[in-house]
């Protein structure tokens, strides 16, 4: 399950980033992160900023409304989702992770 967590200002998202990758995509869950693939090497911010534009991209918000809490120069991140509950992004999450159950509601 994906860890997210309620923020004053939308949710936090734990990435675990792959930069260099062959295509930039959303591979999956693992260890309670969203896996993101990117083809931008990891220097000088490039694969941040292409990891904010895949989550931007496919959880259907504006890349304004996705900023970087934690872990610019670490595999594992924190995304801010700005704008949108832990409920709504549990759904956008389902919806481009459909054979998953790491958007499942904590018991």
């Amino acid at each position: 399950m994906i860890a997210i967590v309620p923020h004053a200002d939308g949710t936090v998202l734990p990435v675990l980033a792959h930069a260099g990758a062959k295509r930039n995509a959303v591979l999956g869950e693992r260890a309670g992160a969203l896996r993101v693939a990117v083809t931008a090497p990891p220097e000088r911010g490039k694969a941040n900023a292409a990891i904010q534009a895949v989550l931007a991209e496919s959880l259907g918000c504006k890349p304004a409304q996705v900023a970087l809490l934690a872990g610019a120069s670490a595999r594992q991140k924190r995304f801010l989702i700005a704008g949108i509950a832990p409920e709504e992004l549990r759904r956008r999450l389902a919806a481009i992770l459909p054979h998953s159950e790491s958007t499942a509601s904590s018991p």
